[in-house]
């Protein structure tokens, strides 16, 4: 390189440097402070996106509970929810910066399915603050399972949230997306229940207080689950307006609506507690299916007076009957002499075999367990000593004695599975996602002993029987009426339950009514509208 290029390259290279310095020198120097203010005016947020909750479809594939999209606007600070072809506009003209999608829970089933699947709300931050509830992964109002199905498998429906980091000025507005995490939506759970099935109890209950609950014998699943009064469990995320309709169902304490009666209700059996003192006296060895006790059509001890339902109300008697006949006229007499010959351990050893003083292991959270008195109970409780009369009660499904529907249901698919007891099941079993598979345990009784409950149970479906609604039904059932007194001076409680066809049942059905007066009149004609649905479906 010559003397003359050496001089300008250095002159260029001074200059360079000068630029360079100068330009530093307004950054830092002059324009240092607005820049520092700028810097420290952005600010990295996270935006949680929400995780769409899994379907619940029902056992032929029909939805129950979706999610649906909801747009909401922020703009100073205020909140609206706009539609979603105002929601595209925006986006498609890049003005979606201040815009959120949240999902929504949906419940197309409405008050029939309500307490089955349950609703929803907010975890609190006292919530998150509790370190005996594991909310890991939750913030303050996010949404959890608060009852039913939603709150069994919460951890499989509630998926996992997505989030965005995202640089906002002071305003809030949007600088620059920086990335984004999709959600994971939760698992789809299909049920056993049959929609049909609940909207023919709905309808068939016609408003009625009471309870529905419908198993298959054979493996435990729940094809029916209604409880009346129901609710609307979409008002749970509902606002506004609707929010006054929540508070009317969270403050009746006279129909009590948020009750689970088919897993909560607890009440006397009545007569169909019968089948478990037949079962006592044939496998006690206190009777035969020969044997034959005479209906008096009262029966006196001490003071009190025990009468039979065909006395009381049409002044006659039965006469010499065996158990197969008891049964199918729902004989008083006959179970009052039977409980007096089995006397209460064995009754009380016999509800144990039947598990009426336990929960039935369904999966849903918070059920109630039956309860039956013992002599040691009522000495504890009561103070009192026990008298034969506490014996005659219990032995009809009276006293001191309490079951849940389901409870009742459960017994009742003892007779119609052969000797077992199968754990209900709300989720379909061997569908996607399900945890569990059949679980049916024998219970250790004869199957010759079934047979004779079983036969008492067709007569009472049978002409002659206390089931009149039930007489021309087609397929043959086999039945056991109950009407419980409930001390209370109200009308009794209305029980039926049943079980069909008679060979290789499908289906075990019980009906509850609260204070409906005679099961005969007031619950069966409730099952046999279902159990016309369930045969029609089946062909």
């Amino acid at each position: 390189m010559d003397r003359s290029n050496l001089r300008v390259f250095i002159f260029l290279l001074l200059a360079g440097w000068g630029i360079l310095a100068g330009r530093l020198f307004q950054l830092q120097i002059v324009d240092g402070r607005n820049n520092r203010i700028l810097a420290d005016s952005n600010r990295i947020v996270r935006i949680k996106i929400d995780s769409p909750r899994g379907l619940i479809k029902d056992r032929r594939g029909e939805i129950l509970a979706d999610n649906i999209p909801v747009y909401v606007l922020t703009e100073k600070d205020n909140q609206q929810v706009i539609d979603r072809e105002e929601a595209l506009r925006r986006q498609a003209a890049g003005e979606d910066s201040n815009l959120k999608i949240q999902i929504k829970r949906r419940y197309l089933g409405g008050e029939f399915l309500a307490h089955a699947l349950g609703y929803l709300g907010e975890v609190t931050a006292d919530e998150l603050k509790n370190d005996k509830l594991d909310l890991k992964g939750y913030l303050p109002g996010s949404l959890i399972g608060r009852a039913g199905l939603e709150a069994e498998y919460e951890e499989l429906l509630r998926g996992r949230d997505g989030s965005e980091l995202m640089e906002v000025d002071t305003t809030g507005q949007v600088v620059r997306r920086l990335s984004k995490i999709l959600p994971t939506p939760g698992k789809t759970l299909t049920l056993a229940l049959d929609q049909k099935l609940q909207e023919a109890a709905a309808k068939a209950m016609n408003g009625k207080k009471g309870a529905v609950v419908a198993t298959d014998p054979r493996n435990g699943e729940v094809l029916l689950f209604y409880s009346s009064p129901s609710f609307d469990p979409n008002l749970f995320l509902a606002e506004g307006e609707k929010r006054q309709s929540l508070n009317q169902i969270l403050t009746d304490e006279e129909n009590l609506p948020l009750l689970n009666r088919v897993i909560n209700g607890l009440y006397p059996p009545g007569s169909t507690f019968k089948i478990i003192t037949a079962m006592a006296g044939l496998a006690e060895g206190k009777i035969t299916p020969q044997t034959l006790i005479t209906d008096t059509g009262i029966l006196t001890y001490g003071n009190f007076k025990y009468t039979n339902w065909y006395y009381t109300g049409y002044g006659r008697t039965e006469g010499d009957i065996n158990v197969v006949r008891a049964l199918a006229r729902s004989n008083d007499i006959f179970f009052y002499k039977l409980g007096e010959m089995v006397g209460v351990e064995a009754l009380n050893k016999w509800a144990e075999i039947f598990r009426i003083n336990q929960k039935t292991g369904i999966d849903l959270p918070a059920e109630t367990s039956g309860f039956m008195a013992t002599p040691e109970w009522k000495q504890k409780v009561k103070g009192e000593s026990w008298f034969l009369g506490n014996t005659y009660h219990l032995a009809i499904g009276q006293g001191d004695l309490d079951m849940t529907p389901l409870g009742v249901n459960l017994m009742t698919g003892v007779v119609a599975n052969g000797g077992k007891i199968c754990t209900p099941r709300m989720l379909k079993l061997g569908a996607a996602n399900t945890p569990y598979q059949a679980d049916c345990q024998e219970i250790g009784v004869k199957k010759e002993y079934l047979e004779v409950i079983k036969k008492g149970m067709i007569g009472a479906c049978a002409p002659g029987g206390t089931a009149g609604q039930f007489f021309n039904f087609e397929p043959k059932v086999a039945c056991k009426t109950g009407t419980a007194e409930t001390g209370d001076g109200k009308a009794p409680h209305a029980w039926f339950t049943v079980f069909a066809p008679i060979d290789n049942p499908e289906i075990v059905l019980t009906v509850l009514v609260e204070h409906g007066g005679e099961g005969s009149s007031t619950a069966a004609p409730v099952a046999k509208e279902i159990l016309k649905e369930f045969f029609k479906e089946q062909e």
